[in-house]
C-alpha cells in the first residue's frame, strides 16, 4: 500500500504541474489571437513573404490546442489517480501513448524532409531582406521590432549589415547603417566602419546558438520522452493495480 500511495501522490504532483502547464499555456494562446498588434501581424504583412510562412499566423491556435491537450492530461491523470478511475487512467494512457508516438514521427518527419525546410528559411530570409529594405527606417512597428530582436541578440539584420542598404533609414541617414550593424559604436556607422569587424546577422546567430545548445536541446527532448515512458508505466501499473484490487 505505500508503494501504491507514492505513485499516487507523485501522478497528482506531476499531472498537477501539466494542468497548470496548460492552463498558462491555453492564455497565452488565447492572448495571441487577441492582440491584433502582436508579432503576428506583423509577420502577416510582410511583402512577397512565401507562402509556408503564413503558417505562422496559426501559432496562436497551435498553443490553444497545446495547452488544451496539457489540461485534459493533467485533469485525467490527477483525477485519475486520486478517485482510481481505471477509465481516466487508461484514457491518459492512450493520449499520452499518441503523443509520443507523434513526437517521434515528427522527429522523423524532420530528418527525412530536411531539405525543404532549408528551402523554406531561405525563402524567409529573401522576405526578410526585402520587408527591411522596403520598411526598415519607414514603418515605425518594422523597425520597431527589427531594433528589439537586434538589440536583444546582438546581432544585425537578418544575414548581415548589407541587408540596410538602399533601407529608408539608410536613405534618410547620408547612407549610414544602425548603430546594431557599427562594432564599438552606439550611433550610425559608414559602410568601412560597418565592415571592419563585421557583427554577424541574427539568423546565423539564431543557427549558431542552436548548434552550440545542441546538447541541452537533445536533452531536453529525451528527458520530456522519458518521462512520458515514465508516466504510462505509472499510469498502468495504477490501472493494474486498481483492477485487481477490485476484482
Amino acid at each position: 500500500m505505500g508503494c501504491f500511495g507514492f505513485l499516487k501522490a507523485m501522478m497528482f504532483v506531476f499531472n498537477g504541474i501539466i494542468f497548470l502547464a496548460g492552463v498558462g499555456i491555453l492564455a497565452v494562446g488565447i492572448w495571441v489571437k487577441v492582440d491584433s498588434g502582436s508579432i503576428l501581424g506583423f509577420l502577416g504583412a510582410i511583402e512577397n513573404a512565401p507562402a509556408e510562412l503564413s503558417q505562422v499566423l496559426n501559432v496562436g491556435y497551435l498553443l490553444i490546442a497545446l495547452g488544451a491537450l496539457l489540461v485534459v492530461i493533467g485533469f485525467l491523470g490527477c483525477c485519475g489517480a486520486v478517485k482510481e478511475s481505471r477509465c481516466m487512467l487508461l484514457l491518459f494512457f492512450i493520449i499520452v501513448l499518441l503523443v509520443f508516438i507523434a513526437e517521434v514521427a515528427g522527429a522523423v518527419v524532420i530528418l527525412v524532409f530536411r531539405p525543404l525546410a532549408d528551402e523554406l528559411l531561405e525563402k524567409l530570409g529573401t522576405a526578410a531582406v526585402k520587408n527591411i529594405k522596403a520598411d526598415y527606417g519607414r514603418n515605425p512597428d518594422v523597425t520597431g521590432l527589427w531594433d528589439t530582436t537586434m538589440n536583444t541578440l546582438k546581432c544585425c539584420g537578418f544575414y548581415n549589415h548589407t541587408d540596410f542598404t538602399d533601407s529608408p533609414y539608410y536613405v534618410n541617414n547620408a547612407n549610414q547603417y544602425p548603430p546594431q550593424c557599427c562594432p564599438g559604436k552606439n550611433s550610425t556607422c559608414s559602410l568601412p566602419v560597418a565592415e571592419s569587424l563585421p557583427i554577424a546577422g541574427c539568423f546565423p546567430k539564431i543557427l549558431d546558438l542552436i548548434d552550440n545548445n545542441t546538447v541541452v536541446i537533445v536533452g531536453v527532448a529525451l528527458g520530456i520522452a522519458a518521462l512520458e515512458i515514465c508516466a504510462m508505466i505509472v499510469s498502468m501499473t495504477l490501472y493494474c493495480r486498481i483492477k485487481s484490487t477490485s476484482a
